[in-house]
């Protein structure tokens, strides 16, 4: 445990201190983006990923460091060296994403100048060979315990099907749920927090470690990126955390619980299909700087259904979706599932 908690302050002042030093440099490569919940659209350095990531390394490797050469345990390394194989490629992806590799701008209907990346076909292909390491170590066991189900054994379709399902499913859903400040880093540090706790009731030590070391790199991102959010976290985040999710319960065995956390993904994922993802998180800005559902009485995001209650802040959207996130991971804790 102490190993741990030393490894989790490595994460987070690795991100903390970083982090300011990273702002000046995405600002002056002209790594930017627009925060459009603002009237004045402010242009803002994004792919906070990379602050997130470094600290990830930072506490992951610290820990690798502490076992290998301290207690001599060395079984703790393939998993965690294929964990942070996985999650520096699709991290990577997702920092191709923000630096806008197709070298294209298009206009809001304000006339402000807005980065494209990736198609959003091309994605899940670039993801895939994250599946890679974990496939190579045969991660986890060939069986899941699925909500309602129980045990289902899926043999060498695991290593083979799920396991690329998993990474490439979870690091894309997690991005479709994003736009507001905080609310990324917000929803991860609850769906971290509770699946951190559950790997180490469980004696899961690989998915706890993966779980609190990227919890703590967050707590240090999100003193910059709550509203009024000072970095922006880019693709590079989000996808990092999908990567992070997905490849925490696949070395420690924790589908289920996965499956219950990102549920508000899943629900995100099959509203936004209805429209074939042609549609956005965000909110119409009023001029007392609340927001309207862009979409009036359709709803498909959380956040219309939460701009539906009333005209709230952009602050208000973030709190409603990061008490959703915390009713999903309170379920994995009752004994029902």
């Amino acid at each position: 445990m102490i190993i741990l908690i030393v490894s989790m302050l490595a994460s987070f002042v690795t991100t903390f201190f970083l982090t300011p030093y990273f702002i000046r440099f995405l600002k002056a490569a002209g790594i930017v983006g627009l925060d459009l919940q603002k009237r004045d659209k402010p242009q803002l350095p994004t792919s906070g990923g990379i602050c997130v990531a470094f600290g990830v390394l930072a506490g992951l490797l610290a820990y690798i460091g502490f076992q290998t050469f301290i207690y001599g345990a060395r079984e703790w390394l393939i998993p965690l060296l294929a964990v942070t194989s996985s999650v520096l490629i699709v991290m990577f992806v997702g920092l191709l994403d923000d630096l806008n590799v197709k070298l294209t701008r298009v206009k809001t209907k304000e006339g402000h100048d807005i980065r494209v990346g990736f198609p959003q076909w091309i994605k899940p292909l670039l993801t895939l060979p994250a599946a890679i390491p974990l496939m190579a170590i045969n991660a986890g066991e060939t069986w899941m315990a699925l909500p309602f189900v129980g045990r289902v054994p899926f043999g060498i379709f695991y290593p083979l099907l799920l396991i690329p399902l998993g990474i490439v499913g979870v690091s894309n859903m997690v991005n479709l749920l994003a736009g507001f400040n905080g609310l990324e880093a917000g929803m991860g540090i609850v769906y971290l927090l509770g699946l951190g706790i559950s790997a180490l009731l469980n004696d899961r030590t690989s998915g706890a470690v993966t779980f609190l070391v990227t919890l703590a790199a967050l707590i240090g991102f999100i003193w910059y990126n709550w509203y009024p959010a000072r970095i922006l976290p880019g693709d590079s985040l989000t996808y990092l955390l999908g990567s992070i999710v997905a490849s925490g319960v696949i070395v420690g065995n924790m589908e289920k619980n996965g499956i219950i956390v990102m549920l508000p993904f899943i629900i995100e994922f099959f509203l936004k299909l209805k429209v074939k993802f042609n549609v956005s998180c965000l909110g119409k800005l009023r001029e007392d700087g609340r927001l309207d559902p862009p979409y009036g009485r359709k709803i498909y995001s959380w956040t219309h259904a939460a701009m539906n209650l009333k005209p709230l802040t952009e602050k208000q959207v973030t709190f409603i979706l990061i008490l959703i996130q915390a009713f999903f991971v309170v379920l994995i804790f009752l004994p029902i599932f």
